[in-house]
């Protein structure tokens, strides 16, 4: 089964009208001169915001095997591009940007009936605004392991002082620093245990680490003690819970507080989780002993775009960077070639599925 698929350019580049975009191709007909047509086969419309470079063969690739016809763009919905929308019942987005109401609304208005999200993650969409105005929002499931390995890489990282020591290579210094620590002596409290927790918590239970946990509803076979005790009894504090109104600024300063001087902070979840103000005063005064940010506060504004030769805006990154006891990546453990498949795949099939149940049920 063919599909279309129109690419978008991103904004400031010349852009066709949405009848350019949401052309057919031209298909060969064998029928008889004057006979009916047949009726062709209802398809699916999706248009794909957000679509990087590292996405665009996956949805071609997926969109093929699904039987759906894609428009895609590198820009995130606006209400300026929700006119690419217009003659597709499902939107899929990514999560590197945030979705304002306006463009919720102008996609509402375009007649989009589903927003997809290709992540686990949904707090960059307002989904009861959303919900308010009749859209439907969804994440995808993909596999933790991606995310897991990363996490159990800068925890070693982190305790091994892996950053110093490359800092200290790069520059032609290559004396000893200070020793690390043996994983096996570590006790890693990890606050949240879902699918990517408790791949987190296997990875380092084999190192030998001992593993403490925090959910409030508990779902693994791990010690689960109360969030303060977690917080004082571990060497490091991995985070893999949602950021939801309840969980914004979990690690705040009284929190942090409770935590060893020695202790690493390590976040591959959301930013909003850890007061970053709070986390650069304690590093700051050596109240705590590292941390392994692979997503930060106001990271919309930084990560994903090439800063080399200017400053970066924004307001803690500069400090975080200056410490030598501090990791920050940009935002990337969930980047591997299976996650991101898993995505795509997740994503259009689910529009295919919505497109399929309300026709079903029209």
């Amino acid at each position: 089964m063919p599909v279309t698929e129109s690419t978008v350019p991103p904004p400031g580049s010349r852009a066709r009208g949405p009848a350019a975009l949401e052309a057919d191709p031209v298909r060969s007909s064998s029928r008889a001169p004057g006979s009916a047509a047949p009726e062709a086969p209802a398809r699916v419309g999706v248009t794909v915001y957000g679509c990087g470079p590292d996405e665009a063969a996956l949805v071609r690739d997926a969109a093929a095997r699904l039987g759906v016809d894609v428009v895609t763009t590198p820009a995130p919905p606006r209400e300026e591009n929700a006119s690419l929308a217009l003659r597709t019942r499902c939107v899929s987005v990514g999560h590197k940007t945030h979705v304002p109401r306006d463009a919720l609304l102008a996609l509402r208005r375009a007649g989009v009936e589903l927003v997809s999200s290709r992540s686990v993650g949904l707090d960059h969409v307002d989904v009861a605004y959303a919900e308010s105005i009749g859209l439907r929002v969804r994440n995808v499931a993909y596999s933790p392991d991606g995310v897991a390995d990363f996490t159990a890489m800068l925890v070693l990282m982190a305790v091994r002082g892996a950053r110093a020591m490359l800092r200290r290579v790069d520059s032609g210094d290559l004396r000893l620093g200070d020793p690390g620590v043996d994983m096996r002596d570590l006790t890693v409290g990890v606050v949240g245990t879902g699918r990517i927790g408790q791949a987190v918590a296997r990875r380092l239970q084999a190192f030998g680490c001992r593993v403490v946990a925090h959910d409030h509803r508990p779902k693994a076979r791990l010690d689960y003690v109360p969030l303060d005790e977690l917080l004082g009894l571990s060497d490091v504090v991995t985070l893999h819970t949602p950021l939801t109104p309840s969980t914004q600024h979990l690690l705040n300063r009284e929190r942090i507080a409770l935590m060893k001087p020695t202790a690493v902070v390590v976040n591959t979840s959301r930013g909003g989780l850890v007061d970053t103000g709070a986390l650069l005063a304690a590093l700051e005064s050596g109240r705590l002993g590292g941390a392994a940010l692979d997503v930060l506060e106001g990271e919309e504004a930084v990560f994903y775009a090439d800063h080399r030769g200017r400053p970066v805006d924004h307001p803690h990154l500069a400090r975080l960077l200056a410490l030598p006891n501090v990791i920050v990546t940009p935002h990337a453990a969930f980047h591997t070639r299976r996650a991101l498949r898993q995505m795509v795949e997740g994503s259009l099939g689910d529009c295919a599925r919505f497109v399929a149940e309300a026709g079903r049920e029209r």
